[in-house]
Order: C-alpha cells, then sequence, then structure tokens
C-alpha cells in the first residue's frame, strides 16, 4: 500500500506490515520443545544419521584391511608357487623311491621263505613218522599285486583320503599303504598245508610241537586224522595246517659265504 502525504510539513511515518517480537519467537520456541514427540523424533533423526556415518567409516575400514591381506596374499602365492612346485615334485620322488625301496625289500624277504619253511618241517618229523605233500594255501602275493593295508587304521586313512582329497589323493595313500604293508612284512606271512601219514598217534603230537617250536612257523592246527591203509598196512592219515612267521632279529644269525672261484 502506498501512502502520499498531501500536508505540507508533516512528518513522514513508515507502517510496517509485520512487526518482529524477539520474546514471542522464544515463547513459541519453547513451546514447541515441550512436545515430547518431536523431541523424539529430532533425536532418531540425528542418531540415525550418525549410525549410517559411523557404519559408512567402518565398512571403509574393513575394506582397505581387506584389499590389503589380498594383495599381501596374492604376492605371497605368486612367490611362493615355484617353491610349492619343487616340493610336489620333491614328494613324488621320494614316494616313487619309497615304494622301490619297499618292493626290494619284500623281494629280499620272501628269498628264503620255503627254504626255512622245508628245513623246519624236516627237523620236526618225528621216526615213524613221513609227509604226503606240503602246499601254499593263502594267496599267491607278488610285489606286482595290489598289497593294501587291511588294518582298520589302514582302511580308515584310505576313506578319508578320498572323502577329502579325491582320487588323485586316494591313489597316492593306497600306494603308500601298500608300500607300507611291504615294510611291514604283510605279503610275508602265508598259509600251508601239510599232508603227512604215521604209525604212531603220540609222533603226530610231537611233530606239532616241534612245528611251533620253529621260528618260522606258527599255528599248527591238525585239521583231519583218518585211518588209512598204506602197503597192506593200518596208518594215520593226518592233515596240518600252519602259518609262517618272521623271526626276531635276535633268533638269525648270518654268515658271510666266499666260494673260492678257479
Amino acid at each position: 500500500m502506498i501512502e502520499i502525504n498531501l500536508l505540507p510539513g508533516a512528518k513522514r511515518t513508515t507502517r510496517r506490515g509485520v512487526d518482529f517480537a524477539p520474546g514471542a519467537a522464544i515463547a513459541s520456541l519453547g513451546a514447541n520443545l515441550k512436545d515430547k514427540y518431536l523431541i523424539f523424533a529430532a533425536a532418531g533423526v540425528v542418531l540415525g544419521l550418525g549410525g549410517i556415518a559411523g557404519m559408512y567409516l567402518f565398512q571403509a575400514r574393513q575394506q582397505s584391511a581387506v584389499d590389503t591381506r589380498e594383495s599381501a596374499a596374492a604376492t605371497d602365492s605368486a612367490r611362493f608357487a615355484a617353491v610349492l612346485t619343487a616340493r610336489s615334485h620333491a614328494e613324488t620322488a621320494r614316494d616313487s623311491v619309497y615304494q622301490q625301496l619297499a618292493i626290494i625289500k619284500s623281494i629280499d624277504d620272501t628269498r628264503y621263505t620255503w627254504p626255512h619253511i622245508l628245513e623246519a618241517v624236516n627237523l620236526a618229523v618225528p621216526q615213524y613218522t613221513w609227509l604226503v605233500s606240503i602246499a601254499q594255501t593263502s594267496a599267491v602275493t607278488t610285489t606286482a599285486g595290489t598289497i593294501g593295508d587291511t588294518s582298520a587304521a589302514g582302511k580308515a586313512k584310505l576313506d578319508s583320503a578320498k572323502k577329502t582329497g579325491g582320487m588323485k589323493q586316494a591313489s597316492a595313500a593306497a600306494r603308500k599303504a601298500r608300500a607300507d604293508s611291504l615294510f611291514n612284512g604283510v605279503a610275508n606271512t602265508m598259509t600251508f598245508r601239510i599232508v603227512g601219514q604215521t604209525v604212531d598217534v603220540q609222533a603226530l603230537t610231537q611233530f606239532m610241537k616241534n612245528l611251533e617250536a620253529s621260528p618260522f612257523i606258527k599255528n599248527v592246527q591238525l585239521t583231519r586224522s583218518d585211518l588209512v591203509t598204506a602197503e597192506g598196512k593200518e596208518v594215520t592219515e593226518f592233515q596240518l595246517e600252519a602259518q609262517t612267521e618272521v623271526p626276531p632279529a635276535h633268533a638269525l644269525q648270518t654268515v658271510p659265504l666266499s666260494i673260492a672261484v678257479r
């Protein structure tokens, strides 16, 4: 609105549309602050903004730490890749040598199995007793065959390798178990049968005792005993089952063998 002063000498007056009252404004603000819902809303906004800022800073620090560790791990992996490859080759060569040594030891341990058995049986035969046959009854094991660790621990190791490592690790575990069995003499134990005849039952009992006394034979069992006629005379035909065993080292004596060559 525009006012025109038509009276000369009259003072000019200024009229304001809105008067500013600081006291009233402060009183109005105090009244608004007394509203508890408004206070809670303002506090929630402040806390929410603070939480968002804190989470952002925390996530940023974690991301930085993860990136640092990832970079260090990648550097270490590249640096030790050659070392791990060389170690794998060394372990493969070691296992191959171990298996070859196990085969050699198995062959060396079984070279004189039958000579020892025949010598022990020959020394154990009493008077009035003779043998008809001696034969191996257990499966013939060779170093080229599959000879594994038949113990519960060996089977558990093989099953664990199959579950955790796959077929490659399971195959390596099977080869290791086979080599261990050769070293431990699993292939050296066999079962054999003795068939013979005697005219004295007490001689049969003495024969079994003599066999058990041998360091190379164990578990002698009588499986059959019948009366038969041989050359017009009645004799007792018997059948024994026994197992071989590896004698302790102190029970064996080795001597050098020298042969004169002309």
